[in-house]
């Protein structure tokens, strides 16, 4: 059997999580209802998993990285090799998430700074509503704010009342322990709030047992920022295990490594409040009639080439689903855009879904007994990118981007390349060198559309040197009109082929692909050089 490795290693989690809900629940009322979901999404994760670590063939942070409650997932039902989101920015993914719809099809969704929901755009939380689920939420659905027409409404639906804590994990753990409060008490408070709140919500649903859920956990810990060295002192994750297994983009020395083992600790932290919903289901004996989705949305934050990039390294996430219905134990090659989640989610449910939706139903790959590919069609995906903070560069311009992703190639265009791509550098030049303690707490000293962070600061500051110059360039320096990535022999994208002359066929074949799925679906981009992004109804944040 394929992935027999990672199978095993699943087998022993779950098969508890099965025993413990095959003794609460009732088979007949299960058989006849609709499945609850639940949508856990963290703000920020790319695709660091334990689980993937059973399926790679370089080495990787997954190796280093524990996610229980994630793997279990995994492998009592589907892990996704190539789970991508439309756009590496936290609004704009939302939005096409919800909507089911290119990002660039929800107006000023598609934006962070200056964002707004289109109430006439269909979003399946409120589909799911009018069609006889329960809705709730906790902490991040859709941002900024929640405004009373959003798909959540302005916090009706939320259910926070034990508390936000847990969205500033390190933060609030690290503060306990310098009260006296031993690290596994302080971490146990965080947890308490994740289960109070998701009992509320669970409490206040009406008292018929044939009306099924939809909760979106959102917390956003894994967004920066984080305390420094926490990776280490709160899960135990030593730096130096990463040496030799960051991707080769990011020097590899200590400041760095400690970073990563730092980002690496709050997704720990993610998957464990993950697995106080799943104790949750099963004691309510919800567990098996539950399908649970779990991704965040983009890559890491902080670190070149991730969080508003679309390498891989940006735009690859996590994704791991099972329910009812799902055969497990099955590693899934096909892409997967999470725009798709919203008719997924309808589908399973038994809501018709809206023509408008540009995203296809995972439904029938989620039912296959195969693993692999399953369905040929899913073998490419768009992402795209347009304005992130607004201050980044001069007169508030975007910094557009769109791009093809296949088994074998990336292809990027970069539609404005005289632009910096992580914004302008504000006084970063080689006769200034910004001091690195101002830089690692300050987002807009320099490239504003990367989070501050240790990382950025050392980069930055080590931007000269003959050995790090090459990762700095390839994470700020401009970037060329078109990219071009061989997959199979550039995992990490770092060797641009668009200059070659001998790919120069597949190039222009990519780039008609891409511009003619643009075309399909009315991306403003292509209409007035863009005007609707060039062109900010706002002069500030």
């Amino acid at each position: 059997m394929p992935y027999i490795k990672l199978y095993i290693s699943f087998i022993f989690i779950f098969s508890y999580w099965h025993a413990a809900a095959e003794n609460k629940r009732n088979d007949e009322n299960v058989s006849h209802r609709r499945p609850n979901i639940i949508f856990a999404f963290a703000d920020d994760w790319g695709r660091y998993a334990g689980a993937y670590a059973g399926i790679e063939n370089i080495p990787s942070p997954n190796q280093v990285v524990k996610t229980p409650a994630f793997d279990a997932i995994a492998g009592k039902g589907i892990l996704f090799r190539n789970a991508f989101v439309p756009a590496p920015s936290c609004t704009p993914c939302r939005s096409s998430i919800l909507s089911g719809q290119y990002f660039f099809r929800t107006g000023l969704g598609a934006i962070l700074n200056g964002a707004k929901w289109d109430s006439a755009i269909p979003s399946f939380p409120l589909l799911l509503k009018d069609h006889g689920y329960e809705i709730g939420e906790t902490y991040k659905v859709w941002s900024p704010g929640t405004p009373a027409d959003a798909p959540f409404g302005a916090g009706q639906f939320a259910y926070e009342k034990a508390g936000g804590k847990f969205n500033s994990f390190s933060q609030n753990v690290t503060k306990l322990m310098a009260e006296g409060v031993d690290p596994e008490s302080a971490k146990e408070r965080m947890l308490s709030e994740v289960r109070g709140n998701f009992k509320s919500f669970l409490a206040s649903r009406s008292q018929s047992e044939n009306a099924p859920f939809l909760y979106w956990f959102g917390p956003t810990l894994v967004h920066r920022k984080w305390i420094q060295g926490s990776g280490a002192k709160l899960w135990g994750i030593n730096p130096d295990d990463l040496q030799g297994k960051l991707p080769p983009f990011l020097p590899d020395v200590p400041e760095i490594r400690e970073d990563f083992a730092d980002y690496l600790g709050e997704i720990q932290a993610f998957d464990a409040g993950l697995q106080i919903l799943i104790d949750e289901l099963i004691r309510l004996g919800e567990f098996e009639n539950t399908v649970i989705v779990v991704s965040g949305d983009h890559g890491a934050p902080g670190f070149p080439r991730g969080k508003c990039n679309l390498y891989d390294f940006g735009v690859g996430v996590a994704l791991a689903i099972c329910g009812p219905g799902i055969p497990g134990q099955r590693v899934v090659d096909d892409f997967v855009n999470l725009m798709d989640l919203a008719p997924t989610f309808l589908d399973l449910a038994d809501v018709p879904i809206p023509e408008v939706m540009t995203g296809s139903s995972l439904a029938p790959v989620l039912h296959s007994q195969k693993s692999g590919w399953v369905d040929g069609d899913r073998d490419w995906v768009i992402t795209g990118r347009e304005r992130h903070v607004s201050r980044a560069r001069e007169g508030f311009v975007p910094y557009p981007q769109r791009a093809l992703r296949t088994p074998e190639y990336l292809f990027i265009r970069n539609f404005k390349p005289d632009r910096w791509p992580m914004g302008d550098p504000l006084g970063v030049t080689s006769e200034s060198e910004p001091e690195w303690e101002a830089l690692v707490n300050q987002t807009y000293v320099a490239f504003a559309d990367m989070d501050a962070s240790p990382a950025k600061a050392w980069m930055v500051t080590h931007r000269s040197h003959p050995e790090f110059r090459p990762h700095y360039l390839l994470g700020f320096a401009k970037r060329p009109e078109f990219e071009l990535y061989h997959i199979p022999s550039d995992p990490h994208q770092i060797h641009n082929l668009a200059d070659q002359p001998d790919q120069q066929k597949i190039l222009q074949k990519l780039h008609s692909r891409l511009l003619d799925k643009l075309g399909q679906y009315n991306d403003p981009r292509l209409i007035d050089d863009g005007k609707l992004y060039e062109s900010p109804p706002f002069t500030g944040e």
